[in-house]
């Protein structure tokens, strides 16, 4: 067995209705003004309000900065972090989906070291700790409040750019499987299968580790059992509660296992055409796995017995099977078939290709691949 090294240096709590203790978790930080990092979707649904006065009711202040986008650009970084320094924040808390939280984890390298998230692409460029974070997900899908990466769009480049460093580790995470009951069916198919993901990614990367597979096999158990009923009815609480912990269990799986080539493919889809990163990830999966099949070496059976529907044993497992599951998982969850489907052009693939290849992911995938073998898979996706 090769060597390897982790660390769960977070306080993460879990539970319906453990949001509460965020006074607790704010006094802990020794917070004396918090920025509040969200979007306006959970303004609407007064989620952020409620977050707000929970704050405010600890006697600690509070600003808002709630323009965060899906595929969160430099723009929105830049806009966050001069509210951050303007209202004289101490701590932030970062509430939402991925998006809100790779801000949040932005915001904090730039208000202590300054310059452009630009300067920090790439590994362990951050010099040291940043800003505390408190990350509330409301989404279960993501895994960002226990990963060590940021993603934001450079709108310059058409390039979502990569700040890896295990100092961006938030240091309280709030797991409360009720702020991801209200979310609509399409929210919860995509950002469960991205979990899914990781998790998969995770099981099968060269980087796995007996550690990073505890966490990735555990995650595939919830979320294959569970993440069919939690699309189909989000206030059932069984399911909900086991989507949210299935994503953080998978977040902690790859935050140390790194991801593969579905993740290094699925980051230029976005940033050439503003696709939501759990759809493009769930659109890329069965082609990306029935390519890593060469590398099969027993786990592709693990994963479909944890995800398929039947119960007992599997005859003559053949890693096609899987690959199959798949397709009819994605088309069950009404995730779209292709990625002609969401806007995707043909003319911009070798440029998509090119910029995966610069992904940290790639060493990790199970089949050593090629730019020409990008440009293949996305010509099979399409």
């Amino acid at each position: 067995m090769k060597s390897f090294r982790f660390t769960v240096p977070q306080d993460i709590r879990f539970g319906p209705g453990c949001l509460s203790q965020l006074p607790d978790v704010l006094r802990e930080s020794r917070s004396q003004h918090v920025l509040l990092v969200s979007d306006r979707g959970l303004e609407k649904l007064g989620v952020v309000k409620k977050v707000a006065d929970i704050i405010e009711a600890a006697g600690i202040a509070c600003t808002a900065y709630l323009d965060v986008v899906p595929n969160p650009t430099v723009e929105v970084v830049n806009e966050a972090a001069a509210l951050y320094k303007s209202c004289g924040a101490s701590s932030i808390v970062a509430l939402g989906g991925g998006s809100s939280m790779d801000v949040g984890k932005a915001v904090g390298v730039l208000a202590n070291y300054g310059g452009a998230i630009t300067d920090y692409e790439g590994n362990f460029k951050v010099p040291g700790p940043i800003v505390p974070i408190i990350a509330i997900p409301t989404t279960a899908g993501t895994g960002s409040e226990v990963t060590a990466s940021a993603v934001i769009t450079d709108t310059a480049r058409n390039y979502k750019l990569s700040v890896f460093s295990y100092e961006l580790l938030p240091k309280h995470a709030l797991l409360d499987p009720c702020l991801i009951m209200t979310a609509p069916a399409s929210i919860a198919a995509s950002c469960g299968v991205d979990a899914l993901i990781h998790a998969i990614e995770a099981y099968i990367s060269r980087n796995a580790t007996p550690f990073s597979d505890a966490m990735a096999e555990k995650a595939m158990e919830l979320i294959g059992a569970h993440l069919r009923r939690f699309v189909a009815n989000r206030q059932d609480e069984e399911a909900a509660c086991a989507m949210m912990l299935g994503s953080t269990f998978a977040g902690m799986a790859f935050a140390w296992a790194r991801l593969g080539n579905v993740h290094a493919m699925s980051h230029p889809v976005s940033g050439y055409f503003n696709v939501p990163h759990g759809v493009a990830n769930s659109i890329l999966l069965p082609n990306v796995m029935a390519y890593n099949a060469l590398a099969d070496h027993g786990r592709y059976e693990k994963i479909y017995r944890y995800i398929r529907r039947e119960d007992g044993p599997v005859a003559r497992f053949t890693p096609d099977m899987l690959v199959a599951e798949l397709r009819r998982l994605n088309e069950g969850l009404g995730i779209p078939a292709n990625l002609s489907a969401v806007g995707v052009t043909a003319d911009k693939i070798p440029a998509m290709a090119e910029d995966a290849m610069k992904s940290g992911n790639i060493p990790a995938n199970p089949r050593q691949s090629t730019v020409k073998d990008l440009i293949r898979l996305y010509e099979q996706t399409m």
